[in-house]
Parts: C-alpha cells; sequence; structure tokens
C-alpha cells in the first residue's frame, strides 16, 4: 500500500457562513478540530490543509500544521483538493496511492471515521471513491437543503445524491430510509484525476453536489455506514449546536 494522505479543503468565502473555517469553537477554529482529529487517525502518513487564504494557511502553520495554498478559483472542494494532491506529489517526489478528502465543516470527524471510509480500498483495489453516509435524526434534517442526502443501490453504491428529501414521504411511506452524505471522502489517486479532468456535470450543478459528477458518467460511489453521530456546520445556527455537542467530547484532551 502506498502513501494515504488526508486533504482539508478549506476557505473563508462560504456563501452560506463566510469565514466559517475560522470560527471558534471552544477556544480553537473550526478548522484546527477538523486538523487535529483528522490527524490521529494512524493510517494517515500526512495531514494537509488546503486553501487560498492565508489567514488559515497561516493558522494551521502556527500550530506546525501543514498547509497548502490552492487558487481561488476552485468552485469545488473536490477540485481544490486535487489541485492539493498534485502539489504534495511535486514536493514529495513520489505519488499518493488514496486521498481523504475531509471537509473543513466536519469539526466533529473521529479516526474511526476515517478508518471505515478507506477500509473498502485496503481490501478492493478496484474501488476508486467512498463517501460515508449517516442517518438523519428528524424529518425536519432530512427536508433541510444544508443536508446531503442519499440513496443506494442493494449492492451499497449511490443511485442518487440530492438536497431534497430523498426517498420521498409523499407517496404514503412515511418510514423511509433517511441518510445523510458525510463529507469524508476518500479517493484513489487515479479516480481523483479522473474526476478533475471531467467537466461539471448538469446535475452537479442543479444539485450542488459534487458526486453528482462521477454518477452522471457511469462511475460508482461505495457508500460506507456510519453509526457515529456528527454534525457539519454550514450555518451559524449549526454552530451553536456543534459547540453544545463537542461541550464534552472526549477527543479534545487528545489535542496537541
Amino acid at each position: 500500500m502506498g502513501k494515504i494522505v488526508a486533504v482539508i479543503p478549506a476557505r473563508m468565502g462560504s456563501s452560506r457562513f463566510p469565514g466559517k473555517p475560522m470560527a471558534d469553537i471552544h477556544g480553537l477554529p473550526m478548522v484546527g478540530h477538523v486538523y487535529f482529529r483528522t490527524r490521529m487517525c494512524e493510517l494517515l502518513d500526512e495531514t494537509v490543509v488546503a486553501t487560498c487564504d492565508r489567514e488559515i494557511a497561516e493558522w494551521v502553520e502556527s500550530v506546525g500544521g501543514k498547509a497548502v495554498m490552492t487558487l481561488d478559483t476552485h468552485e469545488r472542494c473536490t477540485d481544490r483538493t486535487a489541485e492539493c494532491m498534485q502539489k504534495i506529489e511535486a514536493q514529495l517526489g513520489e505519488d499518493v496511492d488514496i486521498v481523504v478528502m475531509v471537509q473543513g465543516d466536519e469539526p466533529m470527524v473521529t479516526p474511526d471515521m476515517i478508518r471505515a471510509a478507506v477500509s473498502p480500498m485496503l481490501d478492493d483495489p478496484s474501488c476508486g471513491v467512498v463517501n460515508l453516509m449517516a442517518d438523519l435524526s428528524s424529518v425536519a434534517e432530512f427536508e433541510d437543503p444544508n443536508e446531503v442526502k442519499v440513496v443506494t443501490d442493494l449492492s451499497g453504491n449511490a443511485l442518487y445524491f440530492s438536497r431534497e428529501p430523498i426517498p420521498s414521504r409523499k407517496k404514503g411511506v412515511l418510514n423511509v430510509p433517511m441518510r445523510k452524505q458525510v463529507c469524508i471522502i476518500p479517493f484513489r489517486r487515479t479516480a481523483l484525476i479522473e474526476f478533475n479532468a471531467m467537466p461539471e456535470t448538469p446535475l452537479e450543478r442543479i444539485e450542488s453536489v459534487d458526486m453528482m459528477r462521477l454518477l452522471e458518467n457511469g462511475k460508482p460511489v461505495r457508500m460506507v455506514y456510519t453509526a457515529v453521530r456528527t454534525k457539519s456546520v454550514d450555518t451559524p445556527a449549526d454552530l451553536e449546536l456543534v459547540k453544545e455537542l463537542m461541550r464534552d467530547d472526549p477527543l479534545r484532551k487528545d489535542y496537541p
């Protein structure tokens, strides 16, 4: 097995919550929680923050971390991750095998979640892309457009991603699987390069979900279920909820 590198894409210019990577959670910027928790996973050879903002890069470097400056024109975090991977490879002088994209608004990520996401790739060399998925806890979350929902086939591959509530509860069946995408996404190197070379696709644009680019091109996305309760931060209200959820988080004591 070659190198496994985690890349955390983060930028200050979020349309829904400007500046959120540096939003304070118990005395540490959100991106700091993501960085410290991600690098706890022993499968990773390196953890890097990919950003177009000097403020983020300088904070990461101030705690001894590694930041890679990327273009400020990327509309998708996956494209930023691909640019970062190529820069890391140039620095290392060798190719990486797996890039684990951990979005910078997932401050409750755990090492176990990263292990679970990478596991199918370690077992199956043909597996190119994996996403985690988790249960949504309420109908309100199911109907929240900030949560990306996913439905899968009988083999556990994604059929479709949407910000709409799928599958539908409007046909009389109320007890439907309500699952969300959790943005811990390992790519095999070749799959990430292939993704980056593909033009943006119509449904990717409509749904505002990167993974639709792969599905529209007939590429499988393996889904792995996690029972870990997490919450991504899309809005200031989410931030307040995450602060409460992380108040007694056991991983915080293991930060450097």
